[in-house]
């Protein structure tokens, strides 16, 4: 190995162990930071049972607490950040935070020692990973299992504020859920989103409400996949773990007969194929049908020894069920429709969603 090349090695080796180091210190940081505010919100909930009218004496000690912190640390102590203090005290302090679970992201928790709490008080030894904005959203959700099920992906996915915050608003809980029983719905908030088979890649719908296509709009198959193309890295995101993208209107042949398959991906973690066909419109049966072709196109010419079933997903705007049901054979485990929604559903629409399965 020449000077130069070794020289370059060296270089690559030294940036990695910095980078790394500094993650760490990043960590670290945040870890110590948002422990603090838990033990504030401890202390703050503390006094106010001392208060003989707790409701009003609360009050008063947050706008006292926060006036003086303000004048000895500046900014950061407002009256509604000493809130979420307070509230993470509440939250965290009656289950063991998802973060400090090494079997959700063992190589991620080692990064950052366990804190040992300042009170006197024997009580749970916490490891907060995310940031403090990471936490402040996650407050704001009621469901304890939802929560923890968003700090889980947060942590394995390291997604940002912003992309926490996209998935909630797409209901991800929701959409995965609808597909589980009351075991698999329990998993979620314990272990996040496990993929073992293909049916738990799959979501019903998909939102793609960052591709700005009105619901109503007319637009045709190609432009829907143009738009696809041009957000790829959002529609990645949506996809969920371990999808890398292959291909866009892939040409298979046989018998001087040509085909395009709208889209083909990777999914690392099932080790297989996956092929997306996208439909302005209703499903109709020819379109499982043509799914089902090019599905047994890949796996018989294209799969590797190794590889799993390639599986096929149909996104469409509507659809009926019996019509999937009937359709594909029983027991298929490779061929899914799901809709896929333009605009972010509301609340009463991911109900009546619900209420419809």
């Amino acid at each position: 190995m020449s000077g130069e090349i070794q020289n370059k090695v060296l270089f690559q080796q030294v940036v990695a162990l910095v980078k790394n180091a500094q993650q760490q210190v990043i960590r670290t940081i945040n870890s110590t930071m948002v422990y603090t505010y838990f033990e504030i919100g401890r202390m703050i909930v503390e006094e106010e049972q001392n208060g003989k009218e707790r409701a009003a004496y609360g009050k008063q000690v947050l706008k006292e607490l926060s006036k003086e912190l303000t004048k000895e640390f500046g900014r950061g102590f407002s009256v509604d950040n000493l809130q979420n203090m307070r509230k993470l005290y509440f939250v965290y302090s009656n289950y063991e935070t998802v973060s400090s679970i090494s079997k959700v992201e063992n190589q991620k928790s080692e990064t950052v020692s366990s804190i040992s709490l300042i009170s006197e008080k024997p009580v749970l030894t916490l490891n907060f990973i995310l940031t403090w904005s990471h936490y402040i959203f996650l407050l704001n959700i009621d469901d304890n299992n939802e929560r923890k099920f968003y700090e889980i992906e947060s942590i394995k996915n390291n997604w940002s504020v912003r992309e926490l915050k996209r998935q909630y608003d797409s209901a991800l809980y929701t959409r995965l859920a609808l597909s589980r029983d009351k075991e698999g719905v329990l998993k979620l908030s314990q272990e996040g989103q496990i993929i073992e088979k293909p049916k738990d890649i799959i979501k019903d719908p998909y939102i793609l409400e960052f591709l700005g296509l009105p619901e109503l709009h007319q637009y045709s198959e190609s432009e829907l996949e143009q738009e696809i193309i041009n957000k790829l890295e959002h529609f990645l995101l949506e996809l969920g773990q371990g999808f890398a993208f292959v291909s866009r209107q892939q040409r298979i042949s046989f018998d001087d007969k040509h085909f395009r398959i709208d889209l083909v991906f990777y999914n690392r973690v099932l080790r297989s194929f996956v092929l997306i066909d996208l439909k302005i419109g209703e499903l109709k049966h020819q379109d499982l049908g043509q799914m089902q072709m090019y599905v047994n196109y890949y796996d018989r010419e294209m799969r590797l020894e190794g590889e799993n079933k390639t599986i096929g997903i149909v996104l469409c705007q509507n659809k009926s069920n019996l019509l999937v049901e009937y359709t594909l054979p029983e027991g298929n485990e490779q061929i899914f429709a799901s809709k896929y929604k333009t605009i972010l559903p509301s609340k009463e629409d991911f109900k009546r969603l619900i209420e419809s399965k």
